[in-house]
């Protein structure tokens, strides 16, 4: 870790290219110096307290806080973002997680335009669950991860359940009747 630390400011206060303003107190916490330990050779050695204490450019430790910084600079790969399969794997198979899902999709797309609209985004809906429930229960989904497991697996879950929902109730002969729903339209559409 080089002097500049999280915030981007330098061990004198003075901000760094592209870091924060100097004179920031609450990016950078500093804790009292610890005294060098003598290991029998006579060498000083720099006792580190907790494991987000790093050493400044003088090789006292100082605090980082855990914030954000003000700038991002860097992107983060999401948590299970990594293969799927191993590395010397073909490239589809190390991303199969999100072919699986992509190819159920499509072949949902292409039900619908067969004119088997029900199905077809059913298919779609079941696809979008699929991916939710992968994300949850596979440590490397490659691409298919796409935020936070728990983002993802809350976006996959929603947007899955309201589309296998929305495709049980079509018109005609819905398979899914909500008896409250025919009332509530009701009331908000006029005749």
């Amino acid at each position: 870790m080089s002097a500049e630390g999280v915030s981007g400011q330098t061990p004198s206060g003075n901000a760094a290219p592209g870091g924060t303003a100097p004179g920031k107190a609450e990016d950078v916490e500093t804790v009292e110096p610890v005294e060098p330990v003598e290991n029998g050779g006579g060498i000083d050695e720099i006792e580190v307290r907790d494991p987000v204490s790093a050493p400044d450019a003088e090789g006292k430790p100082r605090r980082t806080t855990r914030r954000f910084p003000l700038f991002t600079r860097d992107t983060a790969r999401p948590e299970g973002g990594g293969r799927a399969a191993a590395s010397g794997a073909p490239a589809p198979a190390r991303q199969w997680p999100v072919l699986a899902v992509l190819t159920m999709t499509g072949l949902g797309l292409l039900l619908t335009a067969f004119d088997l609209f029900r199905y077809g985004t059913l298919l779609i809906g079941v696809a979008l669950l699929t991916g939710g429930v992968l994300r949850w229960l596979l440590p490397d989904v490659g691409m298919l991860a796409v935020r936070s497991r728990f983002t993802d697996i809350v976006t996959y879950g929603v947007l899955g359940l309201a589309i296998a929902l929305l495709a049980l109730m079509v018109q005609p002969n819905p398979l899914l009747v909500i008896p409250f729903l025919k009332d509530t339209l009701h009331l908000t559409v006029s005749s």
